[in-house]
């Protein structure tokens, strides 16, 4: 009788373990499942796949403003000094030196003008006006208190006069008004026949040169820019012919 009871309580006790076992068995495939389901649901929506980063780099880059109005501590009002590169610095010393150039060129044509001048005085025999009489010796010994004047085109005063501009102003400080050209003064007065009858104070004039004589074969003239108002021999009207008028 004992023996039977054990056998039974063996036997059911293996069959609990057994009936347990199976039950474990069916639940663990299930929670395996759920939880395998699960994880991968978390990495899933914890780790999205990588893309490439989407910027507008250019947009970015230009799309920064600044208020005019903006304070900048001072800074905004720096003079900044200017500097020069290699090749400004060169051209302007090169516009330096060539200036320079210039300026020296025409200081020496201005002196070897001035030397022509005097070389041209001193080769012509000068007049003494001061041994003649008359009015128009007065006129003549003050026309050659112009020497040096420059001479202008179209212009009649001592600031600057051409031939005809030059005779007819100083005539006008002796009172007497002459046209302003040079064929209109060969008509004025009285006609002399030769050199060799002229007086100082005489007008010797063509179509494109007016003088005053002053005797011994020279003239007081408005010659051009470069010599200005000079004494010269009649050669000056360059072998045309030429009328002189006597007007005083």
């Amino acid at each position: 009788m004992a023996l039977m009871m054990n056998v039974k309580t063996i036997i059911s006790t293996s069959v609990a373990i057994i009936a347990t076992g199976a039950m474990f068995a069916c639940v663990a495939p299930f929670a395996s499942a759920d939880s395998a389901q699960t994880s991968a649901v978390v990495s899933s929506r914890s780790f999205p796949k990588a893309s490439s980063v989407k910027k507008n780099l250019f947009a970015e880059s230009t799309s920064t403003s600044v208020d005019e109005n903006s304070k900048w501590g001072g800074i905004e009002t720096l003079d900044v000094p200017q500097t020069e590169s290699q090749g400004e610095k060169e051209a302007a010393a090169a516009a330096a030196a060539q200036k320079a150039a210039d300026e020296a060129a025409a200081a020496q044509s201005a002196a070897a003008a001035a030397a022509s001048r005097s070389e041209q005085r001193a080769s012509i025999p000068q007049v003494d006006l001061g041994k003649m009489t008359g009015t128009g010796a007065e006129l003549a010994s003050f026309s050659l208190k112009f020497q040096g004047y420059p001479y202008v085109a179209g212009g009649n005063t001592p600031a600057g006069w051409d031939c005809s501009g030059f005779v007819q102003y100083v005539f006008s400080q002796f009172g007497i008004s002459l046209p302003r050209t040079s064929g209109a003064q060969a008509t004025v007065g009285t006609p002399v026949a030769s050199l060799a009858d002229a007086k100082p104070g005489d007008i010797l004039a063509n179509g494109t040169h007016a003088a005053i004589y002053i005797g011994n074969g020279q003239v007081m003239n408005a010659m051009n820019p470069v010599q200005g108002t000079a004494v010269s021999d009649v050669s000056v009207f360059g072998g045309a012919g030429y009328s002189i008028r006597r007007v005083m």
